[in-house]
């Protein structure tokens, strides 16, 4: 049985068309695609569908009903024609949907496939099975899955944003231009910081308390002077021979010799601001189109997180291995098997999803015949 569920108008164009052929009240329209169809939630959630009656759209709660997945009509007339329509982001959202499995699908498969009698497994509980796979993907995230999320930001006046819902750690953050091409932005971690803490101080340099005994807390100095200065405004103030100096300068330029590579670009500089949950940027930046690339652990959706069929064998090998090697009195031979198991199938995911081409690798390496003068 093929593992294909619904036609080409459900993938394509999110759809499902019904015509009735007796007519009557409270009819019952199941819909067949894949997309879980989701009911408005008065004040917080729109549902991801539509429903037309003839060409008219119809209203929910009056005109239909959801009840367990299914449209239910309050009245309808013979030969009338009813489509359900996914909305257009439902709709984008299932397309490329069949290269993914879902982790609850997982779950589900590792139990029928490795608990029972006669199996790997006699019994397992089910949470033990569903903590493990959770462990699994947010390991796998890290470095083999393809979890690497993007946003494409304005970068604001106050020179910050927030860090993303999801974010566990970013992989590149790039400034677009306007033929659209990303230019690299690098961590200023070496020309300045954002301080963890400002406490206020007396005249001594003793931190002043509140009422309560905490700490009282002030602006920070060194983020206004980094978001206030400018490549202009540090050439004013500095000495021609400081680093500084040569930094704002020459970096973006190269015209000078032995510059740090570190330093040569003028795209622009980010920090990490911990304390507060954002990224803040330079002062060049100010209103500069972002693209934010993160890694997220994968399980920001719960079980309804995707893993890519190529890395599902992979994520059963992890699964049993966690599962034996966390029960007493297991033979080392098992757990040792199980190990190299999960190791080899690890790799096998890491070079399927690596997604590597020949054609592309050879077109990359024609540039090596080139002389170079």
């Amino acid at each position: 049985m093929g593992l294909i569920t619904e036609n080409n108008a459900h993938y394509y164009s999110g759809q499902q068309a019904y015509i009735e052929s007796t007519g009557g009240s409270n009819i019952s329209i199941k819909w067949n695609g894949d997309v879980t169809l989701e009911p408005t939630i008065a004040g917080s959630q729109n549902s991801n569908y539509e429903v037309f009656k003839n060409g008219i759209i119809l209203t929910e709660s009056t005109d239909y009903n959801l009840v367990n997945g299914a449209v239910v009509i309050v009245a309808i007339s013979i030969n009338d024609e009813i489509i359900i329509q996914l909305k257009k982001s439902a709709r984008e959202n299932n397309y490329g949907s069949y290269s993914y499995i879902k982790l609850d699908d997982i779950i589900n498969n590792f139990i029928v496939a490795y608990v029972g009698d006669d199996k790997l497994m006699p019994s397992v509980k089910r949470t033990d099975v569903v903590f493990h796979a959770k462990r699994a993907i947010q390991e796998f995230s890290y470095d083999t899955l393809k979890s690497i999320k993007s946003q494409e930001i304005t970068v604001p006046l106050n020179l910050s944003i927030i860090i993303p819902q999801d974010y566990v750690n970013y992989v590149s953050i790039s400034c677009i231009d306007e033929a659209g091409v990303k230019k690299p932005i690098y961590p200023s971690n070496n020309l300045t910081i954002n301080p963890y803490t400002n406490p206020t101080q007396d005249n001594e340099g003793i931190p002043i308390q509140d009422s309560f005994g905490n700490n009282i807390l002030g602006t920070s100095i060194t983020e206004e002077r980094w978001a206030n200065s400018s490549g202009d405004s540090i050439d004013n103030n500095l000495n021609s021979n400081s680093d500084a100096y040569n930094i704002a300068r020459y970096s973006g330029t190269g015209q000078r010799y032995g510059l740090d590579p570190k330093y040569t670009q003028n795209n622009g500089w980010f920090t990490m601001n911990e304390r507060e949950g954002k990224i803040s940027f330079s002062s060049n930046l100010a209103d500069k189109v972002i693209v934010l690339e993160y890694i997220s652990d994968g399980l920001s959706y719960d079980l309804d997180t995707k893993v890519p069929k190529l890395a599902e064998e992979a994520i059963y090998a992890h699964i049993s291995c966690a599962i034996i090697s966390s029960k007493i009195n297991q033979p080392e031979y098992i757990v040792r098997r199980l190990k190299q198991e999960r190791s080899a199938k690890l790799r096998n995911a890491k070079i399927r999803l690596s997604n590597i081409k020949l054609t592309e690798i050879t077109q990359a390496l024609r540039g090596k015949s080139k002389l170079i003068k």
